[in-house]
């Protein structure tokens, strides 16, 4: 019997596996990417489907040969030559292995975490429990919508960033309106520069609607052309063009957001429409400022985070009172005390509360100043008051992925892991595609570690650092789990690569470092020390938690 068929027949019901763009259709043996059959091997599609159903583990070469050429004598070229066959069939290749993963001398990892849906005979997939998958669903109760990047019309291509800023603010806008589920501005910029179907995204992301856009720029006039597409059928809901002065811009925003409020669910009343508009700046540069910084502060990258922090004074300079850009400052000083970028970590975290609580008291409903005012008060411990700004921001914008992930850590810190797996969950759903969920899942496998899921602690550690293999900083949490699931090799090799980050890092500095109660950290430290981490050292590190 084959692996593919095996693996089906151990429930009975026939399943899909759906990751990136492919589906593999485990009963029919078949893979298939936008409704196109990929030819492959027989041996090759028995790899993919055995790796693809044990996303995030390590599989040793012993058993890959017992299960897909059922324990034959199998020379190394055959082997290598059907993996390389299996990542060019799924769009990948042996430098990148963005997909499969090669541990030298050890085994296969498959790096994706694809979407499981169970089919009965001539029946549609039925929804995933969301608590074992966190990809995409369908089964929301109210309306959902991605906004896809808007194509830059202008003749300056450097204007790229204008057409990005008005899709981020309408995304804010969208969000503030409580009926819908809006996906995350992280997520839909994973389709920046691509020609996809509408009726794709709307499968990845798991939307009904989407809206896609162009946006031209030439002197102080602006033209913005919206486009409402029913991503279940491809059919066009409305599509309208909306021109005038640059100093509409923001007037053109609104009017979009509104028509697409009024397209999807038109019975909403006015105020929650009124409720989408967030407050603008009056200087039109410090905008500019701004929106030149968003894609910099986003992509959690040190240098990147330099640039955009300096965009940001210079919009501050122009209007010292524009609530988003001190929010955005926050966040970026915050990120430096966070991932350990600064060698004065305590004043980095003063400036960053002290921009936050500015945030707030000029827009006191803005979800994002609220979730950069409770991560803040989580870094000095004052976790009462923390508690109460996220589940704030969270209760007035239920879209804010970021919010959600800032309350999924601090429910860590609080030793409630169910919760905090359902928040980071959340974060997730509302972002699936965001490059930062490497984020996420570090903290369901922190979660795990509270519960004693060691094993399961390990896997989603281990698929964190596959997503972002800089986030060195995961080891702290990751090593105590190595050695309680009895990985001691394992875990000596973290304690390694951490310190090749962190060379005076000692367990001394991770129990100052990270926030977690007493028991907690005693555990962790214990595992630290097991694995050889040194205990004291005379300096303290700076926080890199989360």
């Amino acid at each position: 019997m084959s692996a593919a068929r095996e693996l089906n027949m151990q429930d009975g019901r026939n399943r899909v596996l759906e990751f990136d763009r492919f589906v593999v259709d485990l009963d029919a043996a078949l893979l298939r990417s936008g409704g196109r059959v990929i030819e492959t091997e027989p041996q090759v599609f028995e790899l993919i489907a055995f790796l693809c159903t044990n996303p995030g583990r390590l599989i040793g070469y012993d058993e890959i040969i017992a299960k897909v050429w059922h324990g034959r004598i199998v020379s190394d070229a055959a082997i290598a030559t059907r993996i390389n066959a299996a990542r060019k069939a799924l769009g990948d290749d042996g430098t990148a292995q963005r997909v499969i993963k090669t541990v030298r001398g050890r085994g296969l990892r498959f790096q994706l975490e694809p979407v499981s849906r169970s089919i009965q005979a001539k029946a549609q997939p039925s929804v995933p429990d969301s608590r074992h998958d966190l990809g995409p669903q369908t089964n929301l109760d109210g309306p959902s919508i991605a906004v896809l990047p808007f194509d830059n019309m202008s003749l300056d291509a450097e204007q790229e960033y204008f057409a990005d800023g008005i899709v981020e603010d309408i995304i804010t806008g969208l969000s503030r309106v409580t009926q819908f589920f809006v996906i995350a501005r992280n997520s839909t910029f994973a389709y920046k520069g691509r020609s996809v179907d509408v009726r794709q995204v709307g499968r990845e992301l798991g939307v009904r609607y989407v809206l896609e856009g162009s946006v031209r720029k030439a002197g102080n006039r602006v033209r913005i052309t919206g486009k409402l597409v029913d991503a279940s059928t491809g059919h066009h809901i409305w599509v309208d063009r909306f021109d005038g002065d640059l100093v509409d811009v923001f007037n053109l925003q609104d009017q979009i957001t509104s028509r697409v409020i009024g397209a999807i669910q038109p019975p909403i009343r006015a105020a929650e429409t009124r409720r989408s508009q967030r407050k603008r700046p009056d200087n039109l540069d410090a905008y500019d400022y701004y929106m030149q910084a968003l894609p910099h502060v986003t992509s959690l990258a040190r240098k990147a985070n330099a640039i955009g922090l300096g965009l940001l004074e210079k919009a501050l300079q122009l209007e010292p009172d524009y609530a988003a850009a001190l929010a955005m400052a926050a966040w970026c000083h915050a990120q430096r005390c966070v991932y350990g970028w600064t060698d004065e970590p305590e004043p980095a975290g003063r400036l960053a509360l002290q921009l936050a609580n500015k945030a707030v008291t000029l827009a006191g409903n803005d979800s994002f100043a609220l979730s950069m005012l409770g991560a803040a008060n989580t870094l000095v411990r004052e976790f009462d008051k923390a508690y109460e700004l996220l589940q704030r921001a969270v209760e007035l914008d239920p879209n804010c992925a970021w919010g959600w992930n800032r309350l999924g850590w601090l429910n860590g810190y609080l030793d409630r892991p169910k919760e905090s797996i359902e928040c980071f969950e959340k974060a997730v759903r509302l972002s699936p595609l965001d490059p930062t969920n490497f984020n996420c899942f570090a903290g369901i496998g922190a979660a795990r570690f509270l519960e004693g899921r060691y094993d399961d602690s390990v896997t989603w550690q281990e698929k964190a650092l596959a997503a972002n293999p800089d986030a060195r900083w995961i080891y702290r949490q990751l090593i105590p789990a190595y050695v309680c699931a009895g990985r001691m090799e394992d875990a000596r090799r973290g304690v390694h690569r951490l310190i090749e980050d962190y060379p005076s890092i000692t367990c001394e500095k991770v129990r100052v470092a990270l926030l977690y109660s007493a028991p907690t950290m005693d555990r962790i430290c214990d595992g630290l020390a097991r694995a050889g981490l040194p205990v004291r050292h005379c300096d303290v590190e700076p926080a890199t938690a989360t």
